[in-house]
């Protein structure tokens, strides 16, 4: 693919085949995603890629605890609900998902299995969970320079034909992810990524968000016009 057909072509896949990811095409994916850019070249991200029966107790111990009612233990700051624009745009999305899933919005039983499929981190035979040294912990360029490795990891992945999504619900239960993946205390969990070969006939895949236009995203000034 050309960068252009990657960026444009990319979407969230929540659907997934069930067969293996080689080894060797994520260390590919992982590498290319590390050109990312960093504070001073500080590079402050780890992967913890975890699969097989470590995800599964993964998705295990997620579900229970949050069907359980445990709160969640995030590692790293939220801003809390979203309001205004950017609540609409959440809701626009949802709308969507929901509408490509059939589940109607008095469905509670079929509403409450897709927030757990989140938790389950969508059934992916991959989730690659980014953390950062803790060291740095407290501000907030370490966590910048996470995100945009991320977003070269789910761009670089869908180049070599593998959807992701960018699912912090998969570590909301942060004390399992740790546990079943080994990552340890010197590091703080900032997100994970679900991956794997797109399963086309999943009818989420094939919901494309609406993205904000050039115009109501930028002003450019000093220029003659």
């Amino acid at each position: 693919m050309t960068f252009d057909e990657v960026i444009l072509g990319r979407r969230s896949i929540r659907g997934f085949k069930p067969d293996a990811v080689p080894k060797t095409l994520i260390r590919e994916v992982i590498e290319l995603a590390m050109r990312a850019p960093s504070s001073y070249n500080t590079q402050p991200w780890n992967f913890h890629v975890v699969a097989g029966a470590p995800l599964d107790r993964i998705r295990q111990g997620n579900t229970e605890r949050t069907v359980a009612g445990v709160p969640d233990s995030r590692e790293f700051r939220s801003h809390g609900a979203y309001g205004g624009t950017h609540r609409d745009r959440q809701i626009e999305v949802a709308k969507q998902l929901f509408a490509a899933m059939e589940i109607a919005r008095d469905d509670k039983d079929k509403r409450q299995e897709w927030v757990l499929r989140g938790f389950r981190q969508f059934d992916a035979p991959v989730s690659i969970v980014v953390s950062y040294d803790r060291v740095i912990h407290g501000g907030d360029i370490g966590p910048f320079d996470c995100g945009a490795v991320t977003n070269a990891l789910v761009n670089a992945a869908w180049s070599r034909g593998l959807g992701c999504v960018i699912n912090s619900q998969g570590i909301m239960q942060s004390p399992v992810v740790r546990e079943h993946a080994g990552i340890p205390e010197d590091q703080v969990i900032m997100m994970c990524v679900a991956m794997g070969w797109p399963d086309e006939s999943f009818p989420a895949n094939a919901v494309v968000s609406r993205r904000k236009s050039v115009d109501e995203a930028v002003r450019f000034v000093g220029f003659d016009s």
